[in-house]
């Protein structure tokens, strides 16, 4: 991807977390609630203070991410699904053990 997002946007890729299953019964992709954690894919440079100096994103390109439910925007990028949003509507980043 040659995509890179302006000032404190990022990129994020859902993470799916595969088949649910309700009591044994098995809830089709229709009625599946969208993943809310994704991976970083791409980070903008950003957000430009009142002095012109940049503040660097606490999110960087790799981070496991959690959002809100309706947070950013859908795109599609090479035939690929991703969501473009502020840091600020970031949750919170997972730490791998």
């Amino acid at each position: 991807m040659k995509v890179r997002p302006l000032h404190d946007r990022i990129i994020v890729q859902r993470i799916d977390e595969g088949e649910q299953k309700i009591g044994g019964i098995i809830i089709p992709d229709s009625a599946k609630e969208k993943p809310q954690q994704g991976k970083v894919v791409a980070v903008g440079l950003g957000k430009v203070k009142e002095d012109n100096t940049r503040q660097p994103l606490d999110v960087k390109d790799g981070d496991t991410i959690l959002f809100g439910k309706y947070s950013g925007q859908e795109i599609k990028i090479d035939g690929e699904d991703y969501l473009i949003m502020r840091e600020d509507e970031v949750l919170a980043i997972l730490k791998s053990k």
